[in-house]
Formats: C-alpha cells, structure tokens, sequence
C-alpha cells in the first residue's frame, strides 16, 4: 500500500512537470518577475485612496492582481498596508479579493491545466465579483473613516509605452506559442526567434538595474511558488491513492446549490497556497476526468485562494470579526453563485 502510495505521487508529480513546467510554469514566472520588476506598485495603489472616484478606483482594485502579480501568500500584506494607510474600504476589499483569482501565474496555469474556458472564467468571474463585495462592503460599512491620509505617489521616470508594451507582448508570445500544440520543429524556431528580440529590448532598452531586478523577481517568486507546487502535487497525487476522484463526485460532481455551496466552503475552510489549487481540483477532486462538475470547480477557484481559515484570522486582526465575518459569507454566496452560472452555461 505504501508502495502503491508513493508510486501515485510520484506519477503525478512526473506528469505535471512534463507537461506544464517547461512550457508554461518557466514562461509564466518570466512574465510575473517582469510586471514585479517593470510596473511600479506606486503607480497603481495611488487609484485605492477614499478620494479618488469610484468608476476609477473599484476596476483598478479588481485588476491590480495581475498588475502587481500578487498571490495568496503576499495579498495579505499589501491588503494590510494600503488599507491601514487609509484607502477606502471598498477597493482594498475589491482588491483582497480579486488579486489572488487573476494573479497571472494563476490564470495561465488554470488555463493550461484545466482548460481555457474555467481559466478565462475565473478571470472574468474574479473580476466581477471583487467589484461587487467591494461595493457591498463599502455599503454596509459606510460609516467607518479611513484608518490614515492616503500617500502613494509613484516616482520615476516612465520608459516609452512601446518598449514596455512589446517587452510584455513578446513574453507572452513565447508563453502562448511554447505552450500550442504546435510540433516542437515549427514552434522552437518561432520561440527562439522571439527570444532574440526579448534579449534585444533588454540589452538596448531597460538599465543593467531593471534587468537584475527582473532576474531577482523571478527567482524570488520560482522559489517562494515552485517548491510549494512540487511537494503539494507529489501530496495530491499520494492522497488521490487513498481517496480517488470518485470518492467526492456526490457532493461535487452536478452543477446543483448544494454542490457549488459545498465547494465554496471547502475553499473557504482549506489553505492552498498559490497554483496548488489547480492540481487539487484537477486530481484530487477529479475534475480532468469528470468527477468533479464545472460549476463547483470555479467555485472552488474563487473562494480557496482568495479566503482560508487562516487568513481569516489574519483579516480578523486587521479590520476586526465583524468584517471579516460579512466578508467570508459574501465571498462563498459569490462563489455559489458563479459556479451556478458557469455550471449551467457549459452544461
């Protein structure tokens, strides 16, 4: 049984790095390092103060995760941050909520694992949602005044849009082409010329500082994400041995309230650290091979990274129990209800 146990972890493990790590992990942390590097979070976090006009602030909030490449493990700190420094409620909330669900390393990897559609979904529906718990939270607490005056001024001097905008263009280009199914004589030719003009802009347009620190981002995030990824996955793979897929298809496998409830539960309750969500709801909970149905796979998506029992009580510190309470319930109805939608529209 041990044996049989290990063997499964290790199949799993073998399985996720030969078919993601080399094209889509590598290229994704390559992108994520570079928007840490190369978009200042000054100039973003600006748009969170309680002055600034909600038709700026609440689409700002919602898409800053991608921005900033935030993840579960460091949303906390940055929600705690521009929060006590006295943003509004609502877009700190707004963006508590959706920075880990758009975080770009999690949308690829979501959609590359799992599908295009639920990564797009999660995307689309991250956004969305964060917008409106924002609003109902800003609504329900407008009484509270903000913890401090509001200062995050960006600085610096801004490189022409086009570098940036190509810089950016052509690392996806790579993640995209090296992760088609392609045959590898037609897309490594492509691949290698783009990386060519990547190293070109480098050399000739960002400071010898601006590229160490997009090596020392990357890094810093590989380390920080992909032992975490490999050790959870060889775990799920072993936990798949003693608790196969089907184990969990009455409770996840229909599109029904009941399903999409229990797994915005589950994700609410359970701790997953970034990217470990999409094994787990793809071989633990069975969603590669049917076991697991659509709906309760996004909800899922949504309330694991963005609440856990422990980081429950982490918001509980910062804005208190009461808060933190309205805000975990809007979070699971939230998620029930996209899954719902996501369920039924897909079938």
């Amino acid at each position: 049984m041990l044996f049989g146990a290990l063997q499964s972890g290790i199949d799993g493990l073998i399985e996720y790095i030969s078919q993601h790590t080399l094209t889509c992990l590598i290229p994704a942390f390559f992108i994520a390092g570079a928007i840490a590097a190369f978009i200042k979070k000054e100039a973003i976090l600006k748009y969170f103060g309680p002055q600034t006009k909600k038709y700026i602030s609440y689409p700002v909030a919602s898409i800053s995760g991608l921005v900033l490449a935030v993840c579960s493990c460091t949303i906390l700190p940055l929600f705690t941050g521009i929060y006590k420094k006295g943003s509004g409620l609502g877009p700190a909330i707004t963006f508590l909520f959706a920075g880990p669900g758009i975080n770009v390393l999690a949308i690829i990897y979501t959609a590359q694992v799992l599908g295009y559609d639920l990564g797009l979904a999660r995307a689309v529906a991250a956004v969305g949602m964060s917008v409106m718990v924002g609003l109902i939270m800003a609504t329900l607490f407008r009484g509270e005044k903000p913890k401090g005056e509001f200062k995050l001024l960006s600085s610096g001097e801004d490189k022409p849009k086009w570098v940036i905008l190509s810089f950016f263009a052509l690392l996806v280009l790579i993640l995209v082409i090296g992760a088609s199914q392609l045959d590898w004589l037609v897309k490594l030719p492509i691949v290698y010329a783009l990386t060519l003009v990547v190293a070109y802009l480098a050399i000739y347009h960002f400071e010898r500082d601006e590229i160490t620190d997009w090596g020392m981002e990357t890094w810093d995030l590989t380390k920080k994400i992909l032992p975490i990824l490999l050790i959870g996955t060889f775990a799920v793979g072993v936990l798949a041995y003693f608790l196969p897929p089907e184990t969990f298809t009455p409770y996840l496998g229909n599109n029904s309230l009941s399903a999409n409830l229990v797994a915005s539960v589950l994700g609410a309750i359970l701790y997953m650290p970034t990217l470990l969500e999409v094994p787990i709801i793809g071989t633990t909970f069975g969603y590669t091979t049917g076991a697991m149905a659509a709906g309760p796979a996004l909800a899922l998506l949504l309330s694991g990274p963005t609440i856990s029992a422990p980081s429950l009580v982490v918001l509980a510190r910062v804005m208190g129990v009461k808060k933190t309470l309205t805000y975990a319930l809007l979070v699971v109805l939230m998620s029930t209800v996209a899954g719902m939608i996501f369920g039924s529209l897909v079938g």
